[in-house]
């Protein structure tokens, strides 16, 4: 029987975007990653949340941003979610990345090696901080199927997140608590970082860990990233860490219904970590062919679709015309 307080890896990572139709065309055109969902913000209904994924939307691949247009820039600095995670599936794909990167002019580093992982960082035009992770000679959390009709041969495309990087000035104190409360394997502790696992772990379960003590508090806003989600398997699974939660005394939102999982959220110290079910997914509503290219809403605001296309600006995302 499955543990309910199990991790079973990363679920999905929320960033913010000032523009959601640069930041569309950057992640579907460029990264071809899927947008599998366009929606509303379910807390700000005339704002625009998207959701990427693999080519099904599956648990563990998903990259959403929330659209808020008229929001500052955000600030770089510790106490953040410093960095997103993406999977390719081996060096190869690293190395067409990077080419492909010079082609768009996107900011780039260099192939390097990240505790025995060869990856990629990059940036979007926001600021938006990335690294690609090699699937090769990997193992653990299984990656996703990818986008089978994207602008990136299947056998190089992104398929799934990877490490999520975590900046924080009070390390060893976030050290213990992710492993008191979420139960994190160390797998690497030096001075200055750790790396935690968690589920079957490999690169869709990590958590990279950086002490701080110099850099500013970073301030949310546009090219930064709001919270991290990590998978559980179902209901009552959302529901234990709930009863977990009031146990040990945490404060949180209590169980939300997001329609396309379930979920809940705390903050641990700066940082906002949800839990999410795998199910019900983002099959249900659309046809596969056309996922994403219209306004999904979930039952609830249903009701006020008129009012909500009335208030959100035209956002076309037709692939096929």
């Amino acid at each position: 029987m499955t543990n309910n307080f199990e991790l079973n890896g990363i679920h999905h990572v929320t960033a913010i975007t000032n523009s959601a139709e640069r930041n569309y065309k950057f992640i579907t055109d460029i990264l071809g990653m899927r947008l599998v969902k366009k929606t509303v913000n379910q807390d700000d209904i005339q704002t625009y949340h998207t959701f990427f994924a693999d080519d099904i939307g599956s648990p563990g691949t998903d990259l959403t941003f929330f659209d808020f247009p008229n929001i500052p820039s955000g600030t770089y600095g510790s106490n953040s979610i410093s960095r997103i995670g993406l999977r390719v599936p081996n060096d190869a794909a690293l190395e067409y990345y990077l080419n492909r990167f010079k082609e768009f002019d996107v900011k780039h580093g260099e192939i390097e090696d990240l505790f025995g992982t060869k990856v990629l960082e990059f940036e979007e035009e926001d600021g938006q901080r990335y690294r690609l992770f090699s699937d090769e000679n990997n193992e653990g959390v299984e990656a996703g199927t990818p986008w089978q009709d994207g602008p990136v041969p299947t056998d190089k495309a992104i398929y799934g997140l990877g490490p999520i990087e975590i900046t924080v000035s009070y390390f060893d104190d976030f050290k213990h608590l992710l492993q008191v409360i979420y139960n994190m394997k160390p797998m690497i502790e030096e001075e200055e970082v750790a790396v935690f696992e968690v589920g079957e772990g490999g690169n869709g379960g990590r958590v990279i860990l950086r002490k701080d003590e110099e850099t500013p508090v970073g301030i949310q806003g546009y090219g930064e990233v709001h919270h991290v989600s990590f998978r559980v398997e179902d209901h009552a699974a959302i529901k234990s860490w709930e009863a977990k939660y009031d146990q040990i005394g945490v404060r949180h939102s209590g169980w939300v219904d997001r329609f396309f999982f379930e979920a809940i959220y705390a903050r641990i110290g700066h940082i906002l970590i949800e839990i999410s079910t795998d199910g019900p997914g983002f099959m249900g509503d659309e046809p596969y062919e056309s996922l994403g290219e219209k306004l999904s809403l979930p039952p609830f605001l249903e009701e006020k679709r008129d009012e909500i296309e009335a208030s959100v600006r035209p956002f076309d995302t037709t692939r096929n015309k």
